[in-house]
């Protein structure tokens, strides 16, 4: 993908600075709206939290110190959750083991003030392609797992045993039903999860972490992964 498609994720994309000093965030917000970006800006973590829309795709420059929940903290909050966005840190102070567990966790740069231009510019974009491309994957998992939950209790057995490689026949004797019975189920399975073959329901059930391995019956791991899929 070119340029263009690079800045075409970025003008559907907000920019959310948080920082507690008003001439980073004046300044900042001059450059990156000069530049054709949407920007958002808080002098606060907590004013952040109150305010922002999980829905807005783009990232997040987070100054490390500030009073209140630092940037550190903030990132450690965000983790897992619908809100999360890609972290481009700011820091007045170069902070080599606080970039280091930065990045650990994820942060996608850290850039110490005064911020070279370019360099943000870069990062910015490269935030901005990261939360697309993990906006993409959580949808994808939320597809699946809407489909996962239409299908029936029994279907999920059936589909768990289809995944790990056994049989039709090999179904019906640890089920204790007849294999046209089991035929039917399978059929539904796919049907239901839009797979058009045992390899891509395995790679369905792997993107939303159900792990494949071998299978020795209709046992507690079948229970448990009957209700994880619930869940």
């Amino acid at each position: 993908m070119g340029v263009t498609g690079e800045r075409a994720i970025s003008s559907e994309a907000t920019i959310f600075i948080v920082d507690d000093a008003h001439e980073v965030r004046a300044g900042l917000s001059r450059l990156l709206l000069a530049a054709g970006y949407r920007v958002r800006a808080f002098e606060s973590a907590q004013r952040f939290l109150d305010e922002q829309s999980c829905e807005s795709p783009g990232c997040l420059l987070l100054d490390f110190c500030m009073p209140g929940i630092n940037g550190l903290e903030l990132q450690h909050l965000l983790a897992g959750l619908p809100c999360a966005r890609p972290i481009v840190f700011l820091s007045g102070q170069s902070d080599i083991h606080t970039a280091v567990q930065a990045m650990k966790r994820g942060a996608v740069n850290f850039l110490t003030k005064p911020i070279d231009p370019d360099r943000l510019l870069a990062a910015v974009e490269q935030a901005f392609r990261q939360d697309a491309s993990q906006r993409l994957e959580r949808n994808i998992r939320s597809t699946i797992q809407q489909r996962l939950r239409r299908l029936t209790p029994r279907e999920r057995e059936v589909m768990y045993h289809v995944i790990h490689g056994r049989l039709n026949k090999q179904i019906a004797a640890d089920l204790g039903t007849g294999e046209k019975t089991i035929k039917v189920h399978r059929a539904r399975v796919m049907e239901k999860m839009s797979a058009h073959s045992v390899a891509e329901l395995v790679r369905l059930s792997s993107r939303v972490g159900i792990a494949v391995e071998p299978v020795l019956g209709r046992g507690a791991d079948c229970l448990h992964w009957s209700q994880t899929v619930k869940g």
